[in-house]
């Protein structure tokens, strides 16, 4: 048992005790060590202004990734090392190439942005791909905010600083970050407080299971994308708190070739390139899903777990037939995702019960899947709604099966059953049946109206959409169906 996290800064090695469940990185950064570069805008992950990098090794390579520190737990940084703005330039004064690049294309007015969006530029810097295109690296920068400058010059400064290969004192000293990293990795389950209070980071998944089945009133947190505003906006005590990301083996993520195996501690940066080979859209979804800062700490098993009914994945899932396994104790039990979601706020799950995975199967040559996000914002935005869908469909034509699921339409991703039934045993192509379709998703949704959609939008966009599916389903090119996100044919 260690009672401290340990991470890397400047090469050093940084211990710390006594700290506070709820700490933040953001505070420590700026209250413990003055450095001040770092700064805090949203509060909330939205405007990127607090970025920092988070140094890992990852399949024997050194990476560097985005998080928001306004929204990250001190303690989730153990066994990395931690890069802010301050590290970058030279000792004797030289700018880092990214530094550089902004200077020299007249990307900052203000500054208060700059230091996130430097930040985010040298994640993106030392990402394997180089050049980078002007799409990517807005992608890469879609977390964000500029409020004055605008964003073609700080798109400039990217590709610029990314035409050649990184070659800065990061990449030089690789190895010898990587070795520090390697010290500081331990099996030893973290627990710093007592038990009215504290914060744990246990290292198995067994460890995991028995601490919260002691503590059924703790806080499970993932990659604390939710948690975090809790803590930020809702003002929250949160006397315990219980990180899975230290858990072994629960960032694993298996392809036993019939379906995907996805750990609860899988970030959705992980999970994006095996998503993306099983379907274009499941790909696009999480492009969309937040912010590269969001993806890199952002758990799936998290986005479940929360059981809000406008998260972006449990419509997707439920189409595909996902199911969630869980785990109290040494009982591991599983059922249909679709099972788990009883009514707003409550789910199938028993006190000091954890999501410890998804099972995910893959499709077969019958299958047509298309799922589309609708939300006020293209980038970075939660669902006004959400629509999946997933039709199997016969050598001659005819719908045998279809799984229709959607988020922002009721208190929990549900299901659009009556839709299903009047598709099913039709032929794909028959307009009748899509007419009755439509005229049954009425009697299957009741949703409500607010900040983010009234009920008649919701109910239209969501007619919309199974539209826009069947008329994909039925042959007509994605190009001519959508503005963005179309399918590429190989």
């Amino acid at each position: 048992m260690r009672d401290s996290i340990r991470f890397i800064r400047n090469g050093r090695m940084v211990e710390l005790r006594d700290i506070a469940p709820t700490a933040l990185l953001l505070d420590y950064l700026r209250e413990t060590e003055g450095a001040t570069g770092t700064k805090e805008g949203c509060g909330e992950g939205d405007c990127g202004a607090c970025t920092v990098a988070l140094g890992r090794v990852r399949d024997g390579k050194m990476t560097y990734e985005p998080v928001n520190s306004c929204i990250q737990l001190l303690g989730q940084v153990d066994g990395c090392e931690v890069v802010a703005v301050e590290d970058l330039a030279d000792r004797d004064g030289e700018l880092h190439p990214v530094q550089a690049a902004m200077h020299d294309t007249h990307a900052s007015q203000c500054g208060f942005c700059t230091p996130g969006f430097v930040m985010s530029l040298f994640t993106l810097y030392h990402a394997e791909k180089h050049p980078v295109s002007r799409s990517e690296a807005n992608d890469w920068i879609a977390g964000n905010l500029c409020r004055c400058t605008g964003y073609r010059p700080i798109v400039d400064a990217a590709v610029k600083v990314t035409a050649d290969p990184a070659t800065d004192r990061f990449s030089a000293n690789a190895s010898d970050t990587a070795g520090l990293i390697g010290f500081l990795a331990d099996t030893d389950d973290i627990f710093i407080g007592d038990s009215d209070r504290f914060f744990a980071a246990p290292s198995s998944i067994e460890t995991l299971a028995d601490l919260y089945e002691q503590h059924p009133d703790a806080t499970i947190v993932a990659g604390a994308t939710d948690v975090g505003l809790w803590i930020t906006k809702q003002f929250r005590d949160l006397p315990k708190i219980i990180h899975i990301g230290r858990a072994r083996g629960l960032d694993h993520i298996g392809d036993t070739g019939y379906e995907l195996l996805i750990g609860a501690a899988a970030t959705y940066a992980q999970i994006e390139p095996h998503f993306r080979a099983l379907d274009p859209d499941l790909g696009e979804l999480l492009r969309r899903l937040g912010s590269k800062q969001v993806r890199a700490s952002g758990t799936m098993g998290g986005n479940v777990a929360n059981g809000s009914p406008i998260g972006d994945t449990p419509p997707a899932l439920i189409a595909l037939e996902a199911t969630v396994e869980l785990r109290k104790g040494k009982r591991v039990r599983s059922m249909p995702l679709e099972d788990f979601f009883i009514e707003y706020g409550k789910q199938n799950r028993e006190p000091g019960e954890l999501v410890i995975g998804l099972l995910v199967p893959k499709m077969n040559a019958s299958h047509i899947f298309r799922c589309y996000k609708v939300a006020k914002r293209f980038d970075q935005d939660i669902s006004s709604v959400m629509g999946a869908f997933r039709f199997t469909v016969g050598e001659d034509g005819a719908i045998t099966e279809a799984r229709i699921a959607y988020g922002g339409m009721a208190a929990t991703p549900k299901r659009a059953k009556n839709a299903e039934e009047a598709l099913t045993g039709t032929m794909l192509r028959d307009s009748r049946a899509w007419s009755r379709a439509f005229a049954a998703l009425r009697d299957d949704f009741t949703p409500i109206g607010d900040h983010r959609a009234s009920a008649r939008y919701r109910n239209e966009t969501a007619h919309a959409l199974l539209g826009k599916a069947l008329i994909e389903a039925a042959g007509t090119a994605s190009t001519r169906t959508r503005v963005v996100g179309h399918r590429v044919v190989a």
